[in-house]
């Protein structure tokens, strides 16, 4: 079963906000039109734009939420001492539940190579790379690139990278290593790319829809940017929504929007709602009390969560218990194999989550599993392990009744449809563009 596997994908801007990445209805914005619109506009000097970043407050959409001004001060500062900087824009988007950056690179290419000229103009970048995994949003920018020459991109050298899908293929040292010439698989850090990089050089590693808000940031400034969203958490956000037995969409909204108001929207009457897994997989699972939320970082880590990469997966009739189990045997099978501590702690934690589905798993095997998604965070190169343990320890707290019920063999919901998912909350597909 999986209620969310879709061919189509709905797009629309949060009821009285103007959109600011979700601009184009249908198809793919070419350069005639992105210029017309005031993209590609002259270049200010890199430290009067790297000040207005860091006035608008704007925090990477990758799912780390870190401060994009601090990110671009560290690569500028450390590539004065070491005589030259490298660009990526990353858009591998390994998070199955989330669709953003695929749309933006098929749809919006010039958008997203317009922030990454910004984003290199500040740091001194010479060179830039596009690192995806979606072969057409592969096709999408490498046909942008042939619409422009080198004077629009201020000289920086843009190349295009497609890897094997993967969810730890972005994480910024696997984007890093793929682009040396490794394998797309993460490194242990120090050093960060920020200090070493590509070729050796300070890399800047940045989401593409962190990317994407440069423009307009350069083009009405950080108080025009500020506008919309809350004093924290600034701006709009691209927010994938899958579940309830409804075709995924993907949503700009301002920071700030009640969870509620925005699942009533999409058409989800929130009284069928028991749950959602928040962020895409990494953040874990909340139960009804994230109905009184709203969506920005400050109010969800207050519940012990976060806002990720910005997919909500709503759990509607499935069971709590069996989409974790799904979620950590995702885990299990997408770790790159190259911790022990990551490998044999995903595959445990799946072991028990799926003995609970199934109405096996023992008391030990629940206190198992609880000590193993406190101890084993940290261990790993990248975050797949402490992804694994916030599912776990999230299923634990957010639904203890209902596993308490499947320690005794009586999940209703299982007995009628077990969920069981390769890939939970999954966006198969969008309209090509």
């Amino acid at each position: 079963m999986n209620p969310t596997a879709a061919t189509d994908l709905n797009t629309a801007a949060w009821p009285g906000s103007t959109p600011r990445l979700l601009q184009v209805p249908s198809g793919r914005e070419d350069y005639a039109d992105y210029a017309q619109s005031g993209g590609y506009g002259a270049l200010p000097e890199p430290d009067q734009l790297l000040e207005d970043v860091e006035l608008s407050g704007l925090l990477g959409r990758g799912g780390a939420a870190f401060p994009m001004a601090v990110k671009l001060r560290s690569v500028r500062d450390h590539g004065r001492t070491r005589g030259g900087t490298v660009a990526i824009a990353n858009g591998e988007e390994g998070e199955p539940a989330s669709i953003k950056d695929r749309w933006l690179l098929r749809h919006r290419p010039h958008l997203v190579l317009d922030g990454l000229r910004l984003a290199a103009r500040i740091v001194g970048a010479d060179r830039a790379v596009v690192y995806v995994s979606d072969p057409e949003s592969a096709h999408s920018v490498e046909t942008a690139l042939t619409q422009i020459d080198s004077t629009v991109l201020d000289g920086v050298s843009v190349s295009v990278m497609c890897v094997d899908a993967g969810y730890v293929a972005g994480e910024e040292t696997a984007a890093v290593r793929a682009v040396n010439g490794g394998p797309a698989k993460p490194t242990d850090k120090p050093p960060r790319p920020f200090e070493e990089g590509v070729g050796g050089l300070p890399t800047l590693v940045s989401n593409v829809e962190t990317l994407a808000n440069l423009p307009y940031l350069h083009r009405h400034g950080a108080r025009a940017y500020r506008a919309a969203g809350t004093p924290s958490s600034p701006g709009t956000f691209l927010a994938t929504v899958t579940g309830g037995g409804l075709p995924p969409a993907l949503y700009e909204l301002p920071h700030g929007v009640a969870l509620a108001d925005l699942l009533t929207w999409h058409g989800i009457p929130t009284d069928r709602v028991s749950g959602v897994l928040m962020g895409g997989y990494f953040t874990g699972l909340l139960n009804r009390d994230v109905l009184d939320a709203t969506l920005d970082h400050e109010a969800l880590r207050r519940l012990g969560s976060g806002l990720g990469c910005g997919a909500v997966g709503v759990l509607t009739d499935e069971c709590p218990v069996a989409v974790a189990a799904s979620v950590l045997a995702y885990f299990d099978r997408e770790n790159a194999g190259q911790c022990g501590s990551c490998f044999n702690g995903t595959a445990a934690m799946s072991a028990v989550a799926t003995a609970l589905r199934e109405g096996v798993a023992t008391d030990e095997d629940l206190a198992r599993l609880e000590r193993w998604s406190v101890v084993l965070r940290g261990r790993g190169a990248c975050a797949t392990l402490d992804a694994a343990a916030n599912v776990a320890a999230s299923l634990l707290t957010a639904f203890p009744q209902v596993v308490a019920r499947h320690l005794q063999g009586s999940c209703d919901s299982c007995a009628v449809d077990v969920f069981d998912v390769r890939r939970p909350y999954e966006v198969e597909a969008v309209v090509s563009a």
